[in-house]
């Protein structure tokens, strides 16, 4: 949870303490603050806790216990790809478990978190409503149905080699470039 900000995330932040004066300095504002705060930021840094706490008036282990105790709040930030691969009954009894291991050991980084490029991220979801395509990831809002651990690579990879390119097209048209 000690992962750099941004300094967009930075400013955000700042913001987003402005923003905690029209919330009245009670706990029973506590949760709709962590999601004014998870609107604005994306996730729930620990600075952004340490604030919420101060502008409360209570510890920070309180802030983080509530924030633990609901899953809609993230305590990292979301990849630029976030990838959900889906666990429900369909997918789960495909394999889904396995698709999800072969995310986390291509990208090395665990569910419920995000490369330290901040390029991918990876969720496991109840049910995406796509049983018959069993087992589904979904990467960065598209179905990816009948998954097998060998496709695992091939999207990741995709998705690298598509970025290159259009990081080598931007510098093409950038000003000074032939």
């Amino acid at each position: 949870m000690n992962q750099e900000l941004t300094e967009e995330e930075k400013d955000t932040l700042k913001h987003v303490a402005i923003k905690l004066e029209t919330f009245e300095k009670h706990r029973g504002n506590l949760i709709p603050i962590l999601q004014m705060v998870q609107n604005n930021l994306s996730y729930l840094p620990s600075e952004a806790l340490k604030i919420v706490a101060q502008h409360l008036g209570i510890l920070e282990s309180e802030v983080y216990g509530v924030a633990t105790f609901y899953n809609q709040f993230r305590f990292h930030p979301p990849g630029k790809y976030p990838i959900k691969v889906c666990l429900g009954t369909a997918c789960h009894v495909r394999a889904g478990d396995i698709i999800l291991e072969n995310f986390e050991r291509k990208l090395e980084i665990p569910e419920g978190q995000t490369t330290p490029d901040r390029k991918f991220s990876i969720e496991r979801v109840a049910c995406v409503g796509c049983c018959a395509l069993a087992p589904v990831a979904i990467i960065d809002e598209t179905v990816h149905g009948h998954m097998a651990p060998s496709k695992v690579e091939g999207l990741i990879l995709r998705i690298k080699l598509q970025e290159e390119m259009e990081e080598r097209e931007n510098k093409q048209h950038e000003p000074g470039q032939s």
